[in-house]
C-alpha cells in the first residue's frame, strides 16, 4: 500500500491557529522536515522502480600447462578463433571431392591443405569477438542479479530511502507532538483561542486608544504649561493625607487625585452592549485559564522533552550515516553459493543507483545537519533565560494599566513563544490582565445601562419618610447615582468595586449609607464630602479587613453599624482601627461573635450614648471596658450568653435603657444593684431562663418599662407592683398562674402583657388600673371576663383569644376608644354581643385610632 505525499505531510501539519506558537526555528524545521520527506520518497520511487544489479560471471580456475591463471577474455578469444576457423573450413573441404575425385590421393591431399592453410591465414588476419562464452541463458542472470543484489550489496544501500522516510517521520512528530499530546492540548487550544479573541476584541483597540488619548493629553498640557495647576492640587492633596495618617498611623487610605483626570471623548467609551458582554466574558475566561495553567509547567519540559529528542536524534542519524557514505560503490564481486546451478562462483557485479543514492545520501546529511544547527538553537534558546517567568514591564510602560501582573510556569512559557510570533499579542493580551483594564469596562457597561432615569425610577420612601435607593449586585456603582441630588439612603449590596468620585459632592441630601459586602474606595474630593456631611453608617462585612479604612476618618458620623466578623483569623484580637476621629458619634452597632469588648470603644466614651452588641450566640465574657463608658444611655446585649447580670453595667450612672435579650439568665439577684442607677427607666430582660423576681425588683424605683416575657417565671413578687413609676409590664409567655391583686396598685399602667400564661381568674383590682391602653390575656385559662372591664374606658387594644370564655360582657361597650382592629377574640364571642356594640365597635372611625397609635 502507497501512500501521497500530501498524506504523509500531514504528519507536519498543525492547526493554523496554532502557528502563533510556532518561533521562526520551529518553522524552518518543519519546511526542513517536507524537504527531507520528499527526498525520501523520491529515493524510495527511484529504488522500488529502478534499483537492480547486473552480474557477469567470473573464471576463478588456473591454466594446466602453466600453471598460471590466463586472462579471461584472452583464452576465450583464442578458442573463439580456433573454433570459428574450423567452422569456416569444413564446408570447403567437404566440396574438394566433388573437383578432384578423378585424381590421384596425393594431389587431393596437397590441394586441400594447401586451402585450408589459405583460409585460416584469412580468418586470422581478420577481427575476432571477444568475451566468456558462459552458456547461460536468460533466466538465470535473472536469478543471478537477484541473489547478488541481496548477498553482495551493503543493507545501507537497499534500506536508505526507508530510513529516510522513518527518521524523517519521527522528526516531524517530535517537532509537534506537543500539539498532538492530550494533556497539552487541550490547554494550548485555549490558550490559542482566548489570545485570538483578545486580539480581535474591540475593548482592546478602545483600551490601548484610551491610554493613547490620555497619553496625548498629557502631553499637551505639559506643552501649554497647564499642569502646574494638577500639580498644586497634588501637593495639596498629598499633604492632606499626610496629615491624615499621622493623626492615624494605621490608615492606609490612597486618593488618587496625584493624576489629573482626563476626559476621554464620548466616542471612545461607548461599546456596543454585545461587545461590552463578550469583553467581560473574555476577562473571565483569562482568570480562570491563567489559574488553570499557571500551576502547571508541564507544557515547557514537553517541549524542552521533545527538543531534547529530535537533538539526540539528529547526532544519531549524523553519526551512523556518514560511517555508511563511503559503501555506497558502483561495482561489487559477488560469491553466491550457487556454483552448481551456474557453474560459476563469483560474478562481477554493478548497482546502477549507486550514484543517485550517493548523491542523495549527501544532500540528506546536509539537510540533517542544518536540522541539527537548528536544533542546538532552540535548545540554547530555552535554557538562556528562564522561561517559566514573564514580565509585562514593557507593556505597564507603554500603558496606564500599572496592574498587569507577571505570570509564571506554562502561562508564562506560551507568551515566550507567543512573543517569537508577533509581541503585539502579548501586548494586547496583557489589556485583558489588568483589573484596571477590566473596571474600566464595567465602569463604560454600567453607565451605559443604568442611566439616570432608570435609576429615577427606584427611588423610594422608606418608614422614615425618606428618599432611598437600593442597588443590588451591580458590577460597580453607576455614576448617574451622583447626579441624584435630592436622595438621603443609599444601599449598596453585594457590589464587587464601589468607586465614590468627585461626584458625590452633588448629592447634598445623602445622609446615610449602606455597604453590605462592597469594598469602597473613595478619592480625596469625595471623601472630604462624605467626612463632612454623612451622618448614618452601615457596613456589613464577612472579614474585619474589609472594613475600608476612611470610615474611622468620618467626624461627622452619628451613627456606625458594623455586622461581620470583627475577630482577626490568626488570633482572637478585635481588628478595629482607632476611632477617635468619629469625634460625634452617638450611636455605635456591633453585630458579630466577639469574646470581650474590643478596647477602642473607649476611645468613643467622651460622646457615645448608645451601645449595641448582638454576638449571635458566641460567650461575651469580658466586659471590663464598658465601665468607661459612663456617658452610656442605651445598652442592648443580644445572644451573648450570659449568665449573669455583668457587674461592669452598674457603673453606668447615666444609663436609661438596658436590654438583656436571648441570654443565658437564670436568676438576677443582683438586681438590687440597680437603684443605683437613678435614671434607669427601661429593663428588658426578655428570653431567658429566669425563674424568680426577687422582691428587691421594688428598690429600682425609676422604672417605668419591664420586659420579663419568653422566660420561666410561675409567680409574680408582690413588690413588683410598688413601683409608682411603672407604665408598661410584659411578663407574657410564661407559666404564670395567679395575677396578685397587687397589679391595682399600677395606677399609671398603660401596657400589660400577661398573654400566653396560665391564668384562670382576673383580680378585680385590674381594673383600678384605668390608665390601660393595651391588655394582652391571649392564651390563658380564663373562663370569665370581669364586667369591670368597662371601667377601662381608655383601652385600645384588647386580645381574648386563646381563653376559655363563653361569652364577652356586654360592657366592654363602654370602652369608646376600643375598635374592632384592636379586638382580638374568636368570632363566635363578638357575635354573641349585641348589635349596637358591634355596631360602636366596627364603626368606621378608625383614623383617631391610627394616629393614635
Amino acid at each position: 500500500m502507497m501512500f501521497t505525499l500530501t498524506e504523509v505531510a500531514s504528519l507536519n501539519d498543525i492547526q493554523p491557529t496554532y502557528r502563533i506558537l510556532k518561533p521562526w526555528w520551529d518553522v524552518f524545521m518543519d519546511y526542513l522536515g517536507l524537504v527531507m520527506l520528499m527526498l525520501a520518497i523520491f529515493a524510495m520511487t527511484m529504488q522500488i522502480t529502478k534499483d537492480q544489479v547486473a552480474c557477469l560471471p567470473c573464471l576463478e580456475d588456473t591454466d594446466e600447462a602453466s600453471g598460471t591463471t590466463p586472462h579471461p577474455f584472452t583464452q576465450q578469444t583464442t578458442q573463439a578463433a580456433t573454433a570459428a576457423a574450423a567452422a569456416t573450413t569444413a564446408p570447403v573441404a567437404s566440396s574438394i571431392p566433388l573437383v578432384t575425385k578423378d585424381l590421384p590421393d596425393e594431389v587431393v591431399t596437397e590441394i586441400t591443405h594447401q586451402h585450408t592453410s589459405v583460409v585460416a591465414e584469412k580468418y586470422a588476419n581478420q577481427p575476432q569477438p571477444t568475451g566468456v562464452r558462459t552458456n547461460l541463458d536468460y533466466q538465470q542472470y535473472i536469478f543471478i542479479n537477484q541473489m547478488c543484489y541481496h548477498v553482495a550489496l551493503p543493507w545501507y544501500s537497499k534500506y536508505f530511502p526507508y530510513l529516510t522516510l522513518i527518521h524523517t517521520l519521527v522528526l516531524m512528530v517530535s517537532s509537534n507532538f506537543w500539539f498532538k499530546y492530550p494533556k497539552t492540548s487541550s490547554k494550548i487550544e485555549h490558550f490559542v483561542s482566548i489570545l485570538g479573541r483578545c486580539f480581535e476584541s474591540p475593548w482592546t483597540t478602545k483600551a490601548l486608544s484610551e491610554t493613547a488619548c490620555e497619553d496625548s493629553e498629557e502631553n499637551k498640557q505639559r506643552l501649554t504649561g497647564t499642569s502646574s495647576a494638577p500639580k498644586q492640587v497634588s501637593l495639596e492633596g498629598k499633604d492632606e493625607g499626610a496629615n491624615a495618617s499621622s493623626s492615624t498611623p494605621m490608615l492606609g487610605v490612597k486618593f488618587s487625585a496625584d493624576k489629573p483626570i482626563t476626559e476621554v471623548p464620548s466616542s471612545m467609551t461607548i461599546l456596543d452592549k454585545k461587545d461590552g458582554e463578550q469583553a467581560k466574558a473574555l476577562f473571565e475566561k483569562v482568570r480562570k485559564f491563567r489559574a488553570h495553567v499557571e500551576d502547571s509547567d508541564f507544557i515547557y519540559k514537553l517541549y524542552v522533552a521533545q527538543t531534547i529528542v529530535k537533538t539526540v536524534k539528529f547526532i544519531l542519524i549524523l553519526a551512523y550515516t556518514s560511517t555508511f557514505l563511503a559503501k555506497i560503490n558502483f561495482t561489487h564481486k559477488c560469491k553466491p553459493d550457487i556454483k552448481q546451478l551456474t557453474g560459476y562462483r563469483m560474478f562481477f557485479c554493478t548497482h546502477n543507483m549507486a550514484f543517485m543514492l550517493n548523491k542523495l545520501l549527501i544532500s540528506y546529511m546536509a539537510l540533517i545537519l542544518i536540522y541539527g544547527m537548528a536544533c542546538l538553537y532552540s535548545l540554547f534558546w530555552v535554557f538562556r533565560r528562564p522561561l517559566k517567568e514573564y514580565s509585562f514591564e514593557k507593556v505597564r510602560e507603554e500603558s496606564s494599566f500599572s496592574d498587569i501582573p507577571d505570570v509564571k510556569n506554562d502561562f508564562a512559557f506560551l507568551l515566550h513563544m507567543v512573543d517569537q510570533y508577533d509581541q503585539l499579542y502579548s501586548k494586547r493580551f496583557g489589556v485583558f490582565l489588568s483589573e484596571v483594564s477590566e473596571n474600566k469596562l464595567r465602569e463604560i457597561s454600567l453607565n451605559h445601562e443604568w442611566t439616570f432615569e432608570k435609576l429615577r425610577q427606584l427611588v423610594t420612601r422608606n418608614a422614615q419618610d425618606q428618599q432611598e435607593l437600593h442597588l443590588f449586585m451591580l458590577s460597580g456603582l453607576p455614576n448617574a447615582v451622583f447626579d441624584l441630588t435630592d436622595l438621603e439612603v443609599l444601599k449598596l449590596e453585594l457590589i464587587p468595586e464601589v468607586r465614590f468620585s468627585a461626584k458625590v459632592s452633588q448629592m447634598t441630601s445623602l445622609q446615610e449609607l449602606h455597604l453590605c459586602h462592597c469594598p469602597a474606595k473613595v478619592e480625596q474630593t469625595g471623601f472630604a464630602f462624605l467626612r463632612d456631611h454623612l451622618r448614618c453608617l452601615h457596613v456589613k462585612f464577612t472579614d474585619v479587613a474589609e472594613i475600608p479604612t476612611w470610615v474611622y476618618l468620618l467626624r461627622s458620623l452619628r451613627e456606625l453599624n458594623l455586622i461581620g466578623n470583627l475577630s482577626s483569623e490568626n488570633n482572637k484580637m478585635i481588628g478595629l482601627e482607632s476611632m477617635r476621629d468619629l469625634r460625634h458619634l452617638k450611636t455605635l452597632c456591633l453585630k458579630s461573635n466577639l469574646t470581650k469588648m474590643p478596647t477602642n470603644i473607649t476611645e468613643l466614651s467622651p460622646h457615645l450614648i448608645k451601645l449595641v452588641v448582638h454576638n449571635d450566640g458566641t460567650k461575651l465574657l469580658v466586659l471590663n471596658s464598658l465601665k468607661k463608658m459612663i456617658n452610656l444611655i442605651e445598652l442592648e446585649l443580644y445572644s451573648c450568653e450570659l449568665e449573669r447580670i455583668p457587674h461592669a453595667i452598674f457603673s453606668l450612672t447615666n444609663l436609661q435603657e438596658l436590654d438583656l435579650k436571648s441570654n443565658n439568665i437564670r436568676t438576677i439577684e443582683e438586681i438590687i444593684s440597680f437603684q443605683h442607677l437613678k435614671r434607669l427607666t427601661c429593663l428588658k430582660l426578655w428570653h431567658n431562663k429566669i425563674i424568680t423576681i426577687p422582691s428587691s425588683i421594688g428598690q429600682v424605683k425609676s422604672l417605668e418599662s419591664l420586659h420579663l416575657s419568653h422566660n420561666k417565671l410561675e409567680s409574680l413578687p408582690p413588690a413588683l407592683f410598688t413601683l409608682p413609676k411603672l407604665r408598661h409590664l410584659d411578663v407574657g409567655h410564661n407559666s404564670i398562674s395567679v395575677l396578685p391583686p397587687d397589679v391595682g396598685l399600677l395606677h399609671n399602667l398603660q401596657h400589660l402583657a400577661i398573654n400566653s400564661n396560665k391564668l384562670e381568674v382576673l383580680p378585680k383590682p385590674l381594673f383600678r388600673c384605668t390608665k390601660l391602653k393595651v391588655l394582652l390575656l391571649g392564651n390563658n385559662a380564663l373562663t370569665v371576663l370581669p364586667e369591670t372591664v368597662g371601667q377601662l374606658v381608655q383601652l385600645t387594644q384588647l386580645e381574648l383569644k386563646g381563653n376559655c370564655l363563653d361569652r364577652v360582657p356586654v360592657q366592654l361597650g363602654n370602652c369608646r376608644m376600643l375598635r374592632r382592629t384592636g379586638l382580638v377574640v374568636e368570632d363566635h364571642l363578638f357575635d354573641a354581643l349585641p348589635v349596637e356594640i358591634k355596631e360602636s365597635i366596627s364603626q368606621e372611625s378608625n383614623a383617631p385610632f391610627t394616629s393614635g397609635l
